[in-house]
């Protein structure tokens, strides 16, 4: 490395979040995290849900380390130490003139790296924020060390991290292949189309709950895998169909289609749950409030008008088709779900601008909906059961932050900022 004085090299990323609306659930390899079917998701606007990641190197670095959301956390995990080896191994010479920095492709085996990271969502609530995490770290690692691969590659790499995480490298709609090969060399992800083919849809999350869930996915799955008579059949018979019926649906933003493909995979996926023993339940009474309501409107109007999904936790992932059945969407969630306090600013993040195409702008003005026409007698509101909602879009996959303003970590001292 050229150079005695202590530099410090960093670079910046935004990964998004993604959704599945085919799940995967089941590995077929826990080490490696190759599944047991393909799946399909939508990649979220990174505005409203995304992971941050800054890494820096240093020659004064004595270990690695890694802070998440302003906490240091251990770095000695095996996912993790998977994806730093991964990168290292493909790793390239670096070159900053300005900064008279040059690193030798076989000097980042000795080189260790500081990682910070921050979701602007909540970790492990089922909103995949490991997905994002993953994603945003993998990708930008591969931009400190001028890692060359494609993308299909660097989703390889994110999947060691967690699976889910392979799809969060593209925008739009994306598909992860599970893959044939024992050593997972092709189990990627692909994207089936980008951000702008179906700019349409609008997606209404309903935060039920941000705690951290009791049943972790992995353990959830191993669990699944193990006991579950369902999943096999789901797996072998049920998703393969599925998945070629969703991307033709994609393809041709057949709405009605994609709805109810999206709400039958979700539900099979918790009876996935429900056939493991011991049982899991990841959703709670609040959630299949928020099913009751959709299917009852979806029925009333005699065509899907929004498609529903739940991953593991009790969140709900709303799918309207447009941004007027959107709108009417909200009047209803409101109308049910009515905000504890009288702050309708932090009920509502990400796009804001739905609660006036909602024609809401107080509480008052929620107080004041009617009730749907489709509830027979008005039923009974549930105020705070739902935390706080987020409108968010399809967005697109990870980008390179330049403003450093934008860096989590400090360039003087090589410590997470803030700590």
């Amino acid at each position: 490395m050229a150079g005695e004085r202590q530099w410090v090299l960093m670079a910046t990323g935004r990964s998004p979040t993604n959704i599945a609306v085919i799940k995967y659930w089941g590995k077929r390899d826990e080490a490696l995290i190759l599944p047991v079917n393909d799946s399909i998701s939508v990649t979220l606007d990174p505005d409203h849900l995304s992971a941050t990641t800054t890494v820096a190197a240093s020659p004064s670095f004595p270990s690695d380390r890694m802070w998440l959301n302003g906490k240091e956390i251990e770095l000695s995990g095996g996912r993790f130490q998977s994806c730093l080896r991964e990168i290292r191994k493909r790793a390239r010479d670096v070159e900053d003139e300005k900064k008279g920095i040059k690193i030798k492709k076989e000097d980042w085996e000795k080189l260790h790296v500081h990682i910070a990271s921050y979701n602007n969502f909540p970790t492990a609530a089922g909103l995949a924020s490991s997905a994002a995490g993953f994603a945003c770290l993998v990708f930008t690692l591969g931009k400190l060390m001028n890692v060359n691969e494609d993308y299909g590659e660097l989703s390889s790499i994110a999947r060691q991290g967690s699976g889910s995480a392979c799809r969060s490298i593209y925008g739009g709609f994306v598909k992860w292949c599970m893959g044939k090969n024992d050593n997972g060399s092709d189990s990627m992800a692909v994207q089936l189309v980008d951000e702008s083919h179906w700019d349409d849809l609008v997606i209404i999350i309903a935060v039920v709950s941000s705690k951290q869930k009791e049943t972790s996915s992995t353990s959830g799955m191993r669990g699944t895998v193990e006991t579950s008579p369902l999943l096999q059949y789901r797996a072998q018979t049920v998703v393969p169909s599925r998945i070629l019926k969703m991307e033709e649906a994609i393809k041709n933003r057949d709405f009605e289609s994609f709805a109810r493909l999206t709400c039958a995979d979700s539900n099979q996926f918790h009876a996935v749950c429900l056939d493991t023993s011991p049982p899991i339940f990841y959703m709670n009474d609040t959630s299949h409030r928020i099913i009751s309501l959709v299917e009852k409107w979806n029925h009333a109007e005699g065509t899907p008008q929004v498609a529903y999904t739940f991953d593991a936790g009790p969140n709900a992932v709303l799918i309207a088709r447009n941004r007027k059945t959107a709108a009417l969407l909200l009047q209803r969630l409101l109308y049910c779900f009515p905000p504890q306090d009288n702050d309708l600013e932090s009920y509502m993040l990400g796009d804001k601008s739905i609660l006036s195409d909602a024609g809401v702008q107080s509480v008052a003005d929620v107080e004041a909906l009617p009730a749907p026409p489709e509830m027979k007698t008005p039923s009974q509101k549930f105020k705070g059961d739902v935390s706080y909602f987020i409108c968010s879009r399809p967005g697109a996959g990870p980008k390179v932050l330049t403003d450093e303003s934008h860096a989590l970590i400090d360039s003087a001292t090589g410590l997470a900022k803030g700590v």
